[in-house]
Parts: C-alpha cells; structure tokens; sequence
C-alpha cells in the first residue's frame, strides 16, 4: 500500500478476532436470515420492520422514522416497504397533519407472519448465538456491542449525520 499516511496495521491476534468477528456475524445473519426464509418466507428485512411496527403503540411507525430505527436508507426502505405491500404484510397511510408523511401500518397478515416467526428465530437466537456463549459471555458481548454502537453514533454526530 501506497501512501504518506502512517497506518497503525493490526497485530496477529487483532487481524484473528477481527475475521473471527466478521466471520461470525455473517455466518449468524446468513443462518438467521435463511431460517427465517425457509420456514416463513420472510427476509430478514421483512422481520426487523415487522418487530419494529409490532412494537409500536398503534403498530404503525413514520417512515422517516422507521428508516433511522432499522439503520436503512429512506430510498432503500421505501424499496423495502413495495415489497412487503405487495405481500399483503403492511400498507402505508397519510399522515393526516403532515401531508408530505408517510406511515408504514402493520396488517393482520403482517401481525400474524411476525407472530408466527418470532418463536423460531428467538430459538435461533439462543441456539446459535446465547447457547454457544453461555449468559455471562452473552451479556458481556452485548455490552462491548453497545460501547461500539455508542462510538459509533457519536462519531456520525460528529460528522453532521445524525440518522443513525
């Protein structure tokens, strides 16, 4: 590599957990992702959104508002909520005082397709994720996960991007 900057290479043992971070990640999104559209016909996508409108008050959430909570582009999940429209999952409504706002509804199709493929994929959850670690190393990964989230979102603040 070329270059005047100094770069500050990974030792061994960091460029080994750094794969074995990347590695595992995609192997559990792969097999999560795959459960969910094996047994449910639903991407992973599709079932962030679903738990995202299923938890939500009226089961319904701004899209603008929806886009920050899944991490999507406002493009991307536009894209996204077609699809799941087209599948009879969800629907999208006016907003009655902002007519340039959108929201993204929850269907009974919808309630019943999240209803449905939460129980397996919390069982994935825990089988390939909480089991293979033990609670204690759990809840140590979940909080180094959220001191890189915080890093993270700080840094994008920093930056002026504040829709993460």
């Amino acid at each position: 590599m070329t270059g005047s900057r100094e770069v500050a290479w990974l030792t061994e043992d960091e460029q080994r957990s750094w794969r074995a971070w990347i590695t595992a990640t995609l192997l559990l999104q792969d097999r999560l992702g795959r459960d969910l559209s094996d047994k449910h016909g639903l991407s992973s996508a599709d079932y962030e959104i679903l738990v995202q409108l299923s938890e939500h008050p009226d089961q319904r959430i701004r899209m603008s508002d929806l886009a920050e909570r899944t991490l999507s582009s406002r493009s991307r999940l536009s894209h996204q909520i077609t699809r799941m429209e087209n599948a009879g999952l969800v629907t999208r409504e006016q907003c009655d005082n902002d007519r340039r706002g959108t929201f993204a509804v929850l269907t009974a199709h919808g309630w019943d397709a999240i209803v449905a493929a939460a129980p397996d994929h919390v069982a994935g959850v825990r089988a390939h994720l909480i089991d293979a670690l033990g609670s204690d190393r759990f809840a140590q990964l979940g909080r180094l996960c959220e001191d890189i989230s915080e890093h993270l979102r700080h840094e994008a603040e920093g930056d002026g991007r504040v829709d993460l």
